[in-house]
């Protein structure tokens, strides 16, 4: 088990390094992960299972002991993202399904790679993992009305399927896993210690899927779409950041804030794009998977110096 463990710890630690990887692979050898399409949206409950092993009591506190700081993240979530991306797929030549593509990654929840980073940030790690869970638990209500709001003017939108396809993917696992926390109690850590291996596998898989069946699609629109989810993350960054600022926020706040702000569950992004549009509608969540975990360590490190010069 110890074994494991370590395992688990270096792919964990190592996880912009596989994503990238076999984002690679699967561009360059499509046929050789095609084949996982068809499990994309298995792979993201089980993902969501594992949040809800590792979901606590104290995750929620936030909510309860300084719920406007909850409230400025989870609305920055909600609000700043879909906005800089129908700004971005309205004034930038893409297509409608990349534009809706754009558009659902901006309305998805923050993924749980943000509370890493938000700790090697010297930022408020308790802050930022509430508004993770907030925003994850809102998003059957939130993410269907955004995407119908936003995207509908490109493609047919239909928020009903989108909610059922949330609470299916996302808000059952995720209850289903606390429910094996209850009834297992303290038994369940040594499973929760192999999570991140389970995690990194079931997003690299996902990522690898959505590159492989739009390999050609992506040598053809590639360049446009990737520069569109770089000026997303870090606008989300910025604008994250200087909301904290506006609000008057501890720095330890603002970072979080930016942090959660800029990065997004893509998986669940992708999961959706490929359910409800079109293969080319979750590139945009794929190449958001591949950057964030290279954008995510970058400002970490700044955010830090920036802290280590305060003191």
């Amino acid at each position: 088990m110890q074994l494991l463990e370590r395992i688990s710890s270096f792919v964990g630690n190592t996880f912009a390094v596989w994503v990238l990887l076999f984002a690679v692979l699967s561009f360059l050898m499509p046929e050789g992960f095609t084949w996982i399409a068809p499990y994309i949206v298995p792979l993201l409950g089980i993902i969501m299972f594992g949040m809800g092993l590792t979901l606590t009591r104290n995750d929620f506190q936030a909510v309860f002991q300084r719920p406007l700081d909850v409230a400025i993240g989870v609305g920055a979530q909600y609000i700043l993202m879909p906005l800089l991306a129908f700004a971005l797929a309205t004034l930038l030549p893409v297509s409608p399904e990349v534009a809706v593509g754009v558009i659902l990654v901006g309305c998805c929840p923050g993924g749980t790679s943000s509370n890493v980073m938000t700790y090697l940030s010297k930022g408020d790690t308790a802050l930022s993992v509430s508004i993770t869970a907030v925003s994850t638990l809102l998003a059957p209500l939130a993410t269907p009305a955004l995407v119908l709001l936003f995207a509908s003017q490109w493609l047919p939108v239909s928020a009903g399927a989108l909610f059922m396809s949330i609470v299916k993917i996302v808000i059952i696992p995720i209850l289903l896993g606390l429910g094996v926390k209850a009834l297992l109690g303290s038994k369940v850590q040594a499973g929760v210690k192999a999570l991140p291996l389970v995690s990194v596998i079931a997003i690299v898989a996902i990522v690898a899927a959505v590159v492989s069946v739009n390999q050609s699609q992506i040598a053809e629109t590639g360049a446009i779409i990737f520069a569109i989810v770089v000026l997303h993350n870090i606008l989300g960054y910025l604008t994250g950041y200087g909301l904290g600022k506006v609000f008057n926020m501890e720095p330890s706040k603002q970072r979080a804030v930016s942090i959660e702000v800029g990065m997004q569950n893509s998986g669940l992004g992708a999961s959706l794009a490929a359910a409800h549009f079109s293969p080319l509608a979750a590139v945009p969540s794929a190449i958001f998977s591949v950057w964030h975990n290279i954008s995510g360590p970058i400002i970490a490190t700044i955010f830090r110096k920036q802290k280590e010069r305060e003191n």
